[in-house]
């Protein structure tokens, strides 16, 4: 009886259920959302990308539990619970596969590829415990959450639109790309013992500028040709001038958690903004 007992307890473990990077959630909410408003319209085939997406987020969480388990950084006894997450996870993908499928909306499928090679890596990474501090995949992983964008945009236009569904991914995996090296420029702020001069401010936030005004100025130019909607940048400048001050600002010895929920904050304002401002031709 108590061995079932903690079994089931085990299983319940929120550590082995969800993603432990809470920060992520953020990076596949923002172009799922935007995908969504952007296609004016849900049915069926909507539901389907949502559960799909989901699915595919989640699953992460107790497949690398269970690649820590067999890699000896983690006992056991968590394998019960990181298999039945993952069996839970597998059935809901495997239904949202099957639900496009049966409403002839197949095509959607085709965004999945990418994600495959790029979970192994981090499922190798895990293996070798070298996940943690690596922004190249962090970036890449994100690059392949921005995919929910145009699946949900072509669930709910009914087809594949090559033109607004590439510059949905596009746009929101730029955005996601700056916020993560801006995070990075923010965790090294936290380290410094003292304020620093200016030269060291611009020194650390450098990269996380380059980001942010190579994103606003792509916007801007893209709007003025027409390319996209006009104002569209709108929601770039949110994140461009975030970057600013918190490179002039720094975050000595801040609490992580006081940086991450001002990233999501930023992140919010990005996505609603953007959901206003989309109106593609």
């Amino acid at each position: 009886m108590r061995s079932r007992l903690y079994i089931i307890m085990t299983i319940l473990r929120r550590q082995i259920a969800l993603p432990t990077d809470h920060g992520s959630w953020v990076f596949l909410f923002s172009p799922l959302l935007i995908g969504l408003f952007a296609g004016r319209q849900w049915g069926a085939v909507t539901w389907f990308v949502v559960l799909g997406a989901l699915s595919g987020f989640l699953i992460r969480q107790p497949i690398s539990v269970a690649v820590k388990v067999y890699s000896g950084r983690r006992g056991r006894q968590d394998l019960p619970g990181a298999a039945f997450w993952g069996a839970l996870y597998g059935v809901c993908g495997a239904a949202a596969v099957a639900g496009l499928v049966w409403q002839g909306a197949g095509f959607i499928l085709m965004l999945a590829v990418p994600a495959l090679p790029v979970f192994l890596w981090h499922l190798w990474l895990i293996s070798r415990r070298e996940e943690r501090r690596q922004p190249g995949i962090e970036i890449v992983a994100t690059g392949v959450l921005a995919l929910a964008a145009p699946a949900a945009y072509w669930a709910a236009r009914g087809g594949v639109e090559l033109a607004a569904g590439g510059w949905l991914f596009l746009l929101t995996w730029l955005q996601s790309a700056a916020s993560i090296v801006y995070a990075y420029a923010r965790l090294e702020q936290r380290e410094l013992k003292i304020m620093p001069a200016t030269p060291e401010k611009l020194r650390i936030g450098r990269r996380a500028l380059v980001y942010t005004s190579a994103n606003l100025l792509l916007t801007v130019t893209a709007g003025l040709l027409g390319w996209l909607p006009a104002w569209i940048f709108m929601a770039f400048a949110v994140q461009w001038l975030e970057t600013i001050w918190g490179t002039l600002n720094p975050a000595v010895r801040a609490k992580p958690v006081a940086i991450g929920t001002r990233q999501l904050v930023v992140s919010i304002l990005f996505t609603v903004v953007f959901i206003i401002f989309w109106r593609y031709p």
